[in-house]
């Protein structure tokens, strides 16, 4: 990374990316979310602080978070597999969809402003929040997914999504999937799949997108910065079975509520972030 920052200023920011690691962890389990929402906000920040240039920051902390979701969704995924919660019905039909869709974001993102990153997220954001923390379980699609090109076209949107905002797509599948009256726990554990599905074709699309931009960092291969993910993602292996085995104890009730509030919470700080120009 660039070098406007003493010794001491650096090794507090590789602290705050070590305690941001732990709490994307904790997420990944918890709630099926790959931890985008908390690290694409830290690394924004860090790479400003450090000077990389205006043009190039936000895809650079995307791209980045996309990476550092790679061990952390397989994880998530891995933990909540054990418990039989998955539903790979849903999966192998949207995992060629999605990767289409994150494949298109990636192309998108090299071109597209921080606002619309940030917008997108709080429009399904405040969507998903509403849902979860005031109609319950009243609002519903259907009973079950749509077959065919119904089901495909879900993947697709999801894997575009995900890859403007630089999440794993756990926030937004979780969302469709109690639309179709999937169980909280369920859809949260599926949705840890979604995230390996998203993250590996995102970090690489990311990475190539950028290759050659211009004002990257000298650790970053294209717009994924290597030196935070050498940071952030130890910490996350060693908390994500923390989040599964919470995810799994608690009332299905008090799940979505945290979800909820969660979801809300990032939704006001990108909110803010649009206001200010940021």
């Amino acid at each position: 990374m660039g070098g406007g920052l003493d010794f001491a200023s650096l090794i507090y920011l590789a602290m705050a990316l070590i305690a941001a690691g732990a709490v994307t962890g904790v997420l990944a389990g918890l709630f099926g979310v790959g931890g985008g929402a908390i690290t694409v906000p830290v690394l924004y920040e860090v790479f400003r602080l450090l000077d990389t240039a205006p043009d190039v920051v936000m895809p650079l902390a995307v791209g980045t978070s996309l990476a550092i979701i790679i061990p952390t969704s397989i994880r998530s995924f891995y933990g909540h597999y054990k418990k039989g919660a998955v539903d790979l019905s849903v999966l192998r039909p949207w995992a060629l969809p999605i990767l289409v869709g994150v494949l298109m974001g990636a192309y998108i993102a090299r071109f597209a402003g921080p606002q619309v990153f940030q917008g997108v997220f709080v429009a399904v954001g405040l969507i998903n929040a509403s849902k979860l923390l005031f109609a319950r379980s009243r609002w519903v699609i259907a009973d079950e997914m749509p077959r065919g090109l119904g089901m495909r076209a879900w993947g697709w949107l999801i894997g575009l999504l995900s890859a403007l905002m630089g999440i794993g797509g756990g926030a937004i599948s979780t969302m469709i999937l109690t639309l179709y009256g999937r169980p909280i726990h369920q859809a949260i554990a599926t949705s840890a799949g979604v995230g390996m599905l998203i993250s590996v074709p995102g970090a690489i699309g990311y990475a190539i997108a950028g290759w050659g931009s211009a004002g990257l960092p000298p650790d970053a291969f294209g717009f994924v910065s290597l030196l935070g993910v050498a940071l952030i993602v130890p910490t996350t292996l060693l908390t994500t079975q923390i989040g599964v085995n919470l995810a799994h104890a608690m009332p299905r009730r008090r799940l979505e509520i945290l979800f909820g509030l969660f979801i809300l919470a990032v939704c006001v700080r990108f909110l803010i972030a649009i206001i200010n120009g940021t």
